[in-house]
């Protein structure tokens, strides 16, 4: 498979991811300036809770549909691939129905066990939702394992906007006092409110099902015609597919979920140090708790889209090039990989440093200078963390395609471990607080990172390119950084404005940042070609290049 499918596939993803992501922004900045810092405190724990089980019941599958699915078409075994997407489907269903019963049941206990016991109500409301969110990964890891990544960018697309429209319309609905169901009877307009907001991802799942069947019904066609001119030189039992599925899921899993039960530790450890250790009261602990994880956690998570979109592209195209013994194309594929994470991550990590503050304003408006300012240091610290946490996303995914899933998930263990050591001492020191957790999970990330280039290196004899791949785009980023914070400085006294000189600063960052790319030679002319309408590009490069010429 080319570099070209792989940044193909990419792109479309990519594009997707930030519809996806702007789209929350239209959901997650309005909902913070409603229901303020304590809804948002009762609203994340509940996320996170589904979260972690939607890492359960989603994260391995669809990444061993879209791994045995690819391998079966290297080969030609059509009717095979598509055996594995339908049994596959039928686990992530009944999976999906014990998690919600699980989470619809014992949301009080779990609301107690974290410490923030009002989230309980919205706990529920987003139990829903994982009816209907697995059914639609598996669909999703099917078309993925096929290298048709459309499917699921439509698919994420239409979700968010049925989860924002939902969302914030409940929300505000509940916090205003518009509507009052009975089963709320009890509960305050913060509880309640974050209850509507999370309610809005089971309308968006239920959407982008429908939209996934669709797609598959429109399908079948071609799908039915591969499966007729397919080798059917193997013929998997049921149970050899199954097994075979939670191999290569199991491990995934555990390593998705990872991050999601630190994030829940996090809650309730984050909480004790900052009273216990640092002397907060549980007010401002619960407002300093509300910072990191209201204002900055959801802007450091932009940039993943991206690189996410590089992760879920590589792990077909690598598997397949595994199995039929391509090595070069593999580790082609793999440096190609890691130079578009890369690419991707140094930019958005110096832009968040070099304007943290002024995001922060600009996007939520926090109550007072000092709460900007706070929010803003720990994105600042958060935000060096983006290309560790970006280059751990395209590794890992290159570990799954050839089989070694587990070395990940024991890479990020180890580097968690640290972090809770870090956290601890950090968050109970009250010059430093509620930074320690960001500090900490940035130091998880660092380790994680560079034991997976390790990995990378020992079981794909990939080399990776340092010079080319990291420091280039460091130093071009740092440049870029500096000059849009000095934009963003000259627009403030020029204009006054907050928003518009962040607008301007950020468009001129990005426009600073694909110039200086061309002009060190980060991206050639040949890599331009292989993207998306990447010939447009070459010709107005061109164009420029031949009139300053003259």
């Amino acid at each position: 498979m080319s570099k070209r499918s792989l940044v193909t596939g990419a792109a479309v993803l990519g594009i997707a991811g930030v519809l996806v992501k702007l789209l929350g922004a239209v959901f997650r900045i309005p909902l913070a300036r409603w229901i303020g810092e304590i809804g948002m405190a009762n609203y994340s724990p509940a996320y996170y809770i589904y979260f972690f089980f939607l890492i359960l019941a989603t994260a391995g599958i669809p990444v061993a549909i879209s791994r045995m699915v690819s391998e079966r078409i290297a080969i030609g075994e059509y009717r095979e691939a598509h055996r594995v997407f339908k049994i596959s489907s039928s686990l992530m269903t009944g999976i999906g129905v014990v998690s919600f019963i699980i989470l619809f049941i014992f949301a009080d206990q779990i609301a107690n066990l974290i410490n923030v016991p009002e989230s309980a109500l919205a706990m529920r409301a987003v139990s829903f939702s994982l009816l209907v969110v697995p059914l639609m990964a598996s669909y999703r890891g099917y078309f993925q394992g096929m290298q048709n990544m459309r499917p699921t960018a439509l698919s994420q697309v239409i979700e968010q906007v049925f989860r924002v429209a939902v969302g914030l319309t409940l929300a505000y609905v509940f916090f205003n006092g518009i509507w009052s169901p009975s089963f709320m009877d009890g509960h305050d307009r913060y509880a309640t409110s974050a209850a509507g907001a999370v309610f809005g991802a089971a309308a968006g799942g239920l959407a982008g099902l429908l939209i996934m069947i669709l797609i598959y019904k429109l399908s079948r066609k071609k799908i039915g015609h591969n499966i007729k001119r397919s080798k059917n030189e193997v013929r998997e039992s049921n149970s050899y597919i199954l097994k075979q599925v939670l191999i290569i899921a199991i491990p995934i899993t555990i390593g998705s979920a990872v991050m999601p039960i630190t994030n829940l530790i996090d809650a309730g450890v984050v909480m004790n140090r900052l009273q216990a250790g640092a002397g907060f009261s549980y007010d401002t602990a619960k407002l300093l708790y509300g910072q990191l994880t209201g204002y900055v956690n959801s802007l450091i998570n932009f940039p993943q889209v991206l690189t996410q979109a590089v992760a879920m592209s590589l792990v077909p195209v690598v598997a397949a090039a595994y199995k039929i013994r391509e090595l070069k194309n593999m580790r082609d594929n793999i440096n190609m990989g890691m130079r578009l994470t890369v690419m991707l991550a140094f930019p958005c990590a110096a832009g968040l440093i070099a304007l943290a503050e002024p995001i922060i304003v600009m996007l939520y408006a926090p109550e007072t200078a000092e709460s900007a300012a706070n929010s803003g240091i720990i994105m600042m610290i958060m935000a060096v963390g983006i290309v560790f946490l970006a280059t751990i996303q395209t590794l890992t995914g290159v570990l799954q395609a050839v089989g070694k899933q587990m070395i990940p998930v024991r890479n990020l263990c180890i580097g968690i471990a640290v972090k809770f050591v870090v956290t601890w001492i950090l968050v109970g020191t009250v010059a430093v607080n509620v930074k320690g957790a960001a500090i900490g999970t940035v130091t998880a990330y660092v380790i994680a990172s560079i034991l997976n280039i390790y990995a990378v290196k020992k079981y794909t004899g990939t080399q990776v390119e340092i010079k080319k791949t990291f420091f280039k785009p460091c130093i071009v980023s740092i440049v870029m950084g500096a000059i849009a914070f000095g934009i963003y400085e000259l627009s403030m006294a020029l204009l006054g404005s907050n928003t518009l000189s962040v607008l301007i600063a950020v468009c001129a960052g990005a426009l600073i940042y694909g110039v200086l790319v061309l002009m060190t030679g980060i991206v050639t002319r040949e890599e331009l070609l292989t993207i998306p309408k990447g010939n447009l590009i070459v010709k107005v490069i061109d164009k420029v290049m031949r009139r300053r010429e003259k």
